[in-house]
């Protein structure tokens, strides 16, 4: 099974270390994540937000290209191409004010478009996903919110966004989201106890019997727009 992480945290992915002020637990899921995943022979790949200097920005040509289904970004073309044969998706990346930070947002808002994740055959209307070969998402995030609160009284904005409003419509049916409360407020052993927990949840993780592919051909993705193209289609955009 092919998984791909989509990490998303300003310090990178080698800040998994125990150095202060230079520290992502973020760092830690992942390589505790990859470890899982190798050990099962799952192929890797890794989008790393911040290493791709990503703009999760939604600017005016890429508006317009989003309403005529196609890019004028070549990573996101980059970004589309790898998610097309992905069969497992993980986000790693930290809770800040209850929700995903700006990079994870922006990655879903610009990648997952028209055309690409889903058509709409009427405005408004339901959804026909078209990555069917994914098969599920697992969202790992460090948080400081108590889990005991963060349902409750909070409403699990990130999880709501992340899973059921955004993969559950594109026909997900195995989301799993993973909270791990104040690992800044934990002892080491315990913080490693995470880790060894992560660890085996992936290296536990199976392929399914069978995986539909995607509705499109491999790679066959529409060319790079013009960012001057006539937005020619009347239909609000997402």
């Amino acid at each position: 099974m092919h998984v791909v992480i989509v990490f998303d945290h300003p310090y990178g992915v080698n800040a998994g270390l125990n150095v202060p002020h230079h520290r992502s637990f973020s760092a830690a899921l992942l390589a505790a994540t990859l470890e899982g995943l190798h050990e099962s022979d799952h192929s890797v790949d890794v989008i790393d937000l911040h290493g791709d200097a990503f703009d999760p920005v939604m600017s005016r040509d890429d508006l317009v290209a989003l309403r005529l289904e196609q890019t004028t970004d070549p990573r996101i073309l980059d970004y589309r191409r790898r998610l097309s044969i992905a069969n497992h998706l993980v986000f790693i990346h930290p809770t800040w004010w209850m929700a995903m930070p700006a990079g994870t947002k922006g990655f879903l808002d610009r990648t997952l478009g028209p055309g690409f994740a889903y058509n709409e055959p009427k405005p408004g209307g339901i959804l026909k996903p078209r990555l069917h070969q994914l098969v599920g998402v697992t969202v790992l995030t460090p948080m400081t919110t108590p889990r005991w609160a963060y349902l409750p009284v909070f409403g699990a904005p990130g999880s709501r966004i992340l899973l059921r409003g955004t993969f559950r419509l594109l026909g997900v049916r195995n989301l799993k989201f993973v909270a791990y409360s104040g690992p800044a407020q934990r002892t080491l052993r315990q913080r490693q106890r995470m880790l060894e927990s992560t660890r085996r949840r992936f290296a536990r993780l199976r392929s399914p019997r069978r995986i539909i592919p995607a509705d499109f051909p491999q790679f066959d993705f529409p060319p790079v727009s013009d960012p001057a193209a006539e937005v020619t289609s009347p239909d609000t955009p997402r």
